[in-house]
């Protein structure tokens, strides 16, 4: 089945034909005749979706929606409040109390099934999101989310419209409204936004017909297909009753839908909310990302870490035709720097060390912090002469340079000796895991430790 909907209706008649019609299109429905109802269900079925009527003689379908809404465990799933009300202040109230849409009786099937399959799209998004953040999270790395929710701005809405004078009319009436920098921009400049430019509308609103018709539909499709705007809102505004083309809209990923002339306070309520959910799944997307980022990289040195480095190691000795040269590289009696400076200096010491590293190093090498005072460098396509010149390069940046560890104290000198792992021909490193390769690397450096530190030993052939 593609979802589960929760309708809730007191007439058993409105709910039988909104089920026949849900069902129909192959989804599950489950029924509540009143706001009590819904609101157990709700709970404890965890719905995708729920159609709920405004009239009901317990409490009124309003008081459901701000109920779902303030409860963190349903407030994410979609509402569409249904009525027989036709007057602007019972639309207002609705959108309001949190509603995603708001549909008159008798609703169109087209109209119906449109945003049904619109609002189930983005449940399913929330709910990816929401897993991707609770599989990271299980691994301990949550807190790297932390402060995204700061970094929000009033929000930029661009309009585009099919002409300067519709255009300037559409800006006078939200302009004051919606608390955000409204901007009108051409087709052209739509499909220009860059996902980095800081200022990349949050939501765009768009004629569907502009100098052509159905280009709007056009720029939409566009729209979602493009790095910088694919995550953008959408809002479509078409001719009143245009039910198929709000169909078809909806189903090419606009986020909603509003038939001109608009209400104007309607259309900022529309806006501000789909500002919200934006802010919502950038978020989640932000906490994602920097989960998995924190999963793969030395909190300390911004290096990757173990885990990160033998995935990577893998896919560098299957690509077919490369060599691989591995690194260990060990600072030199690092303990001595924090017993006698502290773990604050030995922390300052390490992190300068990877900045040296790293500056030395193109950006296909590899480069990871696997243990306290332990560095991994892994080559590819690196000859046994170049990969030795690296080595004495990575040593010499260490142990060149003296480390000022701030305040009264001297610098101090640091060097490190590295030991290098060196497969002979493309039959030692087809079948070779990276744990022996790190292991053969390993056993050069105990040898430059044995031979007085602060030097390169390398072994030749990877091969057990």
């Amino acid at each position: 089945m593609a979802g589960r909907i929760l309708v809730v209706d007191d007439v058993a008649t409105n709910r039988i034909v909104m089920k026949v019609k849900l069902t129909a299109a192959c989804y599950t429905v489950e029924q509540a005749e009143n706001g009590t109802e819904a609101l157990k269900a709700a709970r404890s079925l965890k719905p995708d979706l729920i159609l709920l009527d405004v009239m009901m003689p317990d409490m009124s379908g309003l008081d459901v929606c701000r109920a779902l809404k303030k409860d963190p465990e349903t407030a994410d799933i979609p509402v569409v409040l249904i009525t027989a009300l036709t007057d602007r202040s019972a639309k207002m109230d609705g959108l309001e109390a949190g509603a995603d849409d708001f549909l008159t009786k008798p609703v169109e099937e087209v109209t119906l099934l449109a945003r049904v399959r619109s609002l189930l799209r983005t449940s399913d998004s929330v709910k990816e999101l929401r897993g991707r953040g609770d599989t990271v999270s299980a691994f301990g790395f949550a807190e790297a989310a932390l402060g995204f929710e700061g970094k929000t701005h009033p929000g930029r809405v661009a309009l585009v419209a099919p002409g300067p004078r519709g255009a300037v009319l559409w800006k006078a009436a939200i302009d004051a409204r919606t608390g955000t920098n409204v901007e009108i921009i051409s087709k052209d400049n739509a499909l220009s936004q860059n996902a980095q430019d800081a200022n990349t509308p949050d939501v765009f609103v768009i004629s569907v017909d502009l100098s052509q018709r159905n280009e709007g539909l056009r720029l939409l499709s566009d729209l979602r297909s493009r790095p910088g705007t694919r995550h953008a809102a959408c809002v479509m505004i078409l001719p009143k009753g245009d039910s198929e083309r709000a169909a078809i809209a909806l189903d090419l990923g606009a986020s909603d839908v509003l038939h001109d002339p608009f209400d104007a306070e309607e259309l900022a309520i529309r806006i501000s909310a789909q500002l919200d959910r934006k802010r919502q799944f950038d978020r989640m997307r932000e906490g994602v990302r920097a989960s998995i980022e924190a999963s793969i990289t030395d909190p300390l040195t911004g290096l990757y870490n173990r885990r990160f480095a033998l995935h990577r190691m893998e896919q560098m000795i299957a690509r077919p035709g490369a060599g691989l040269a591995v690194m260990m590289i060990d600072l030199d009696y690092f303990k001595s720097v924090n017993d006698t400076f502290g773990h604050a200096a030995g922390d300052t010491v390490l992190q300068e060390v990877a900045t040296r590293l790293r500056g030395q190093l193109q950006a296909n090498d590899l480069l990871a912090r696997i243990g306290g005072e332990e560095f991994l460098v892994a080559l590819t396509g690196a000859s046994v002469h170049t990969a030795k010149q690296c080595a004495e390069r990575l040593r010499s940046c260490i142990g060149g340079t003296s480390f000022d560890l701030g305040g009264d104290t001297f610098p101090i000198r640091v060097t490190a000796s590295v030991g290098l792992a060196l497969p002979e021909g493309l039959e030692d490193i087809s079948s070779i895991t990276p744990e022996a390769l790190i292991h053969k690397a390993d056993t050069a450096l105990y040898g430059a430790k044995a031979h007085g530190r602060n030097q390169v030993s390398h072994i030749c052939g990877a091969a057990a």
